[in-house]
């Protein structure tokens, strides 16, 4: 299997990665300030189920093709793209409901696996996470111990560990901020509709940066 050295490597490049705020963090902040921490949560979750099936994919050798693919990369950068910015404009329209909401008897209610399956589609198209494993996670494995797929997804497991707990404390500290705001209804329809701003934003900025070869 993969040896302490690259393992700690690894975890050391990708510890640098996740740190960096990009798509999922984003995701999950603009979910717990909208919807509170547990939503944020499951979020998250979604989140890295969404990445270990681009583990998996790269595993199974689907990895290098998209890298090598501009077509292929465009159409799920572009399809995540969309997503996000769609959203987000559901976000804005919606900003009145939160504070309603919070005016009646608490946070804006959201069913689970809806949530969850969000999370999901944010992390499997995620740019960010969709080059590193198919252009940096294979870097560490040891062809010469053989079991490549399966080393593969130990990295890629300990990947998903490690953004599991940063974006997890990236979704309590905006929950915990969010209440904050819950105390001012007129506070509470501003966060709403800037969250709703700032996933349309991240979705632009998903669409424009990236390969252009």
């Amino acid at each position: 299997m993969v040896s302490l050295d690259r393992l700690l490597a690894f975890s050391a490049v990708a510890l640098l990665l996740i740190v960096i705020p990009g798509p999922s963090v984003l995701f999950v902040v603009g979910r717990a300030l909208a919807h509170g921490r547990r939503a944020a949560l499951t979020t998250v979750a979604g989140n890295t189920l969404g990445a270990y099936v681009l583990v998996a994919a790269v595993a199974l050798g689907v990895g290098p093709v998209v890298a090598r693919s501009v077509l292929l990369f465009t159409a799920l950068k572009l399809a995540g793209a969309a997503y996000l910015v769609h959203l987000g404009v559901k976000a804005w329209r919606q900003r009145g409901s939160l504070r309603a909401a919070f005016t009646r008897s608490g946070p804006l209610e959201r069913g689970g696996l809806r949530t969850l399956g969000e999370g999901f589609a944010v992390g499997v198209a995620n740019p960010k996470t969709m080059v590193f494993f198919a252009a940096v996670l294979p870097q560490f494995v040891d062809r010469a111990r053989g079991h490549v797929p399966l080393q593969m997804l130990l990295l890629g497991l300990v990947f998903n560990v490690i953004a599991l707990v940063s974006d997890s404390v990236w979704g309590l500290v905006a929950s915990a901020a969010r209440d904050w705001f819950a105390r001012s209804p007129r506070r509470l329809s501003a966060v709403g509709g800037a969250g709703g701003l700032a996933m349309i934003g991240l979705g632009v900025t998903v669409a424009v940066t990236g390969r252009k070869d």
